[in-house]
This record gives structure tokens, sequence and C-alpha cells, in this order.
């Protein structure tokens, strides 16, 4: 018994040892400065009261010892638009933060504003108080007033009424918006329109969408994630569905980012001085459809910025339709495809008559081998023109058409570079420059239609091929 009791003494009495040779964590303050993976927090643009991603910012400790950091806080505290979390704990201030040698920790940023205006800058700092002084971090959103316009089993998301949309509030859609029937929508200078994933707009039969945006203010439709990795992917959101017999104006719009642009189905449509850029598949998806366009600019689209088929009576005047992609470069990546075919959703194919299709006065080109490709039906009409333009050709087996003694190619230039400024989505600027082919070989006449380019610049004499003059 008394060999029992010593050995269960002994057992705790090593026990107890070996706790007490546990190191014990000592924090100091802080000698240097701390380091940050970030000195500026540029958020997603949000919206009257939805929550905007996490953002991170990893504060690292350089010392070779233990520290505790005195304070972190928020500047404006609890008044602030933005809350943080610091390693695992939420609030807007926190004391005495421990941070190991040689260490990290993390701070996630997030913010949910009260919007107090149309548009509004928020902005607040991380502030690190200790010994070395006071460091921070700078947070950065610009926040917009919203209406919604969500889509439910109880609510159809159906504008039944002739609407006017002003600029006080950007609209934002989860799931489809409807246009009734024989409905005019006018979307007013200055106006943001922002879809959702998996969201769109359908304009029902005899619908007139109205897009009046002006130089100064454009119109813009687009995904609802505004930080800029998002404004160089496609696929954000679906289209805008236009049925037959709906009427489309758009004048000084940017479209982009979704899966298609516009979807027509035995649409007319008019467009001038508009962007329409970043598509998954096309950027004009026409079926059987009249397209008239001027001063329209176009850029990476995964099948082709325009498509064309059914038919249909189109005209591009002084347009510039690039097609260079880094994301989509399996693509087929088209500038302008048309076909008298369409299958329809039944998968049952129909066709029609291309009545017209003239490109001139613009620049239709890529960084594939072809830029324009034709897929006429033997024995339906297929009537095209490209006068005064400069094109990206491979010949007759791909592109569909011949180039040479073609009474359809009328002063048209093939496979020289247009010299874009940057064709890249992250900086586009599809001008040419001062050594471009382009410049000059506008017709006349033809320029003398669309007399101003994009930016209200005069085109009358010397026209450039193109947009921009």
């Amino acid at each position: 018994m008394k060999f029992k009791l010593l050995l269960a003494f002994s057992f705790w009495m090593l026990l107890v040892a070996v706790s007490c040779n546990k190191d014990d964590i000592t924090f100091d303050a802080p000698s240097q400065e701390l380091r940050f993976s970030r000195d500026t927090v540029f958020c997603d643009t949000v919206y009257h009261q939805v929550r905007s991603e996490t953002y991170v910012v990893k504060v690292y400790n350089n010392e070779d010892k233990d520290v505790l950091i005195p304070r972190v806080n928020l500047e404006k505290g609890a008044a602030s638009l933005y809350r943080i979390n610091v390693d695992g704990k939420p609030g807007y201030d926190f004391k005495d933060v421990p941070l190991r040698k040689k260490d990290s920790l993390y701070i996630y940023v997030e913010i949910a504003p009260q919007a107090t205006g149309p548009e509004a800058i928020a902005e607040d700092r991380v502030l690190f108080s200790g010994p070395t002084g006071q460091q921070h971090v700078t947070l950065f959103s610009v926040v917009q007033d919203a209406e919604f316009f969500i889509q439910t089993p109880t609510n159809p998301n159906i504008i039944s009424t002739s609407t006017t949309w002003t600029n006080n509030k950007a609209k934002i859609i989860y799931g489809d918006l409807s246009l009734a029937p024989n409905v005019t929508l006018d979307i007013d200078p200055g106006t943001k329109v922002y879809f959702h994933k998996n969201s769109g707009m359908k304009v029902s039969s005899n619908a007139v969408l109205n897009i009046n945006g002006t130089k100064d203010n454009q119109v813009i439709l687009r995904g609802d994630r505004n930080d800029p990795y998002y404004d160089t992917i496609s696929k954000n959101w679906n289209s805008i569905r236009m049925e037959a017999n709906s009427i489309l104006n758009m004048n000084h719009a940017r479209l982009f980012g979704g899966t298609r642009g516009l979807e027509m189905k035995q649409t007319n449509a008019s467009i001038t001085n508009s962007f329409i850029h970043t598509f998954f598949e096309y950027g004009i998806y026409a079926v059987n459809s009249k397209v008239t366009a001027s001063n329209l600019v176009m850029n990476n689209c995964g099948l082709s910025c325009i498509g064309i088929f059914k038919g249909g009576n189109h005209n591009y005047t002084h347009a510039t339709i690039a097609n260079y992609s880094k994301s989509m470069g399996t693509f087929d990546r088209n500038g302008i495809f048309a076909t008298n075919e369409w299958k329809n959703d039944a998968g049952q194919t129909e066709q029609g008559a291309l009545q017209q299709l003239n490109i001139r006065n613009s620049i239709v080109y890529s960084d594939r081998d072809n830029s324009v490709q034709f897929e006429p039906t033997p024995g339906q009409q297929f009537e095209y023109l490209i006068q005064n333009c400069l094109i990206k050709y491979s010949g007759p087996s791909e592109a569909g058409f011949t180039f040479d003694n073609n009474v359809n190619i009328v002063q048209t230039i093939r496979n020289t570079d247009p010299q874009f400024v940057n064709y890249f989505m992250a900086k586009m600027n599809l001008r040419v420059k001062t050594t471009s082919p382009a410049i000059g070989k506008g017709n006349v006449s033809v320029a003398g239609t669309v007399p101003f380019d994009i930016v209200n610049v005069s085109r009358t004499t010397n026209p450039t091929l193109g947009a921009y003059q």
C-alpha cells in the first residue's frame, strides 16, 4: 500500500515539474514599426445596406521578440461604415493585440454602408498605436444608393407600365427583370445598371428599351461586382434578351461582362456611340434582326463580337470591332460572323435571307488569323458589302468569301496592323496611333452620314477608319 502511494505521489510530482518547465510566453512593447501587406484597401463599390466582400490585410512582426500591440482600432470608431476582424475577433477597437516574433496576424475588412446620396466616398483608417508612434492602413470605397429588382417565386419581377430610370440610384437586378409587352423603359444619362450572377433582362414583344446616355454621362450596364478584376472577365451575368418585334435604341452606353450582350430575335436595333465588350459568347447576337450601328466599339468576346444568324438587315458604319483576349485564347474570337441558319430552342435549323450586311469605314481585326467569317447557305440570299475597311483575312476557306476581284470588297485593306493604342482589356484604348494605316482611308461620303466620331470629333475631312477620328 505504501508503495502504491509513493508511486502515485511521484507521478504527480513529475507532472507538476513538466508543467513548470513549459516556456512562459512574454510579450514586449514593439521597438520597430509593423509591416503591412498593403497600405490601402480599395473595396469594391458597394450599395446601400449590401455587405461587401471581405478583404484581408496581413500585419507582420519583423522583430526577434513577441510583441503586444497596445491598440488597433478604426479611426471613426463605432460610427465607421467599416467593420474589422482582428485575428478572429470582430469589432472596431482592440487593446493589447499579441503578435509572435517573425509572425503575422490577419485583419479582415468589410463594409455594409448606409448610403447618403447617389454616390459618395467612404473612407476610414485602421490605426495601430504603440511606442514607435502611430501607423495606419487606409480603407476606401465608393458607396451608391440603389434600387433593387429581385425575382422570387412570389415576385416575377416585371415592369408592367412605361417607366423612366433616373441616375439618382443604381439599379441592382437579381434574377430576370422583364419588360412587359408594349411597355417602354427609358434609362436616363448616367444611370448604372448592375446584374447579379445568373441575372439578366428580358424585353418582351413590342416593348421598347431606350438607353439614353450622353458623351459625358454614359449609361453603364454590367455585373454587380465592381472591383477592377471583374472589369476584364466575362460571365458575371447573362444577357439583355430582346424578344420578337421589340425595339432597342442605345446611345452612349457601355455594356460588358456577361455571357451574351444584346441577344436579339427579330429586333429592330439602333446603336450609336457605344462600347460592347468582354462577353463569353457574343457581344451582339442577332437572329433575323435589323441592326443599324455607328461609332460602335467592341472587343474581347469568346465566339464573335457580332453574331448574325438567320440573315436579317445589318449596317455597321465607323465601327471599331476588335477581338483580342488573354483569358479566352482558345475561342474562335471572330469580329463578325454571319450565316443564313439558326438553331431554335427545339434544336431545329431555321433559315433566313441576309438581305443586307454593310460594313463601311470600319476596322474589324483580331489576334486570330481571321476576323470576318461568312457561312452562306446555297440558294439563300446573302448580300454583303465591305467598303473602306481594314480587316484580318486568312483566305476563302476560313473566311467564307474571296477577297481579290470581289465586287463586294471595295477599297479595303487586309492583314495590316491597325496599331491600336492599347487593345488589352485592363486599359482598353482602341484609338489608333498616328502611324496607323487606318488614318485617312475612310470614304468621305460615308463619313458624312456619321459626321462626328464617338467623342464628338469631326470626321468630315480625311476620315479615319473606325469609331475614332
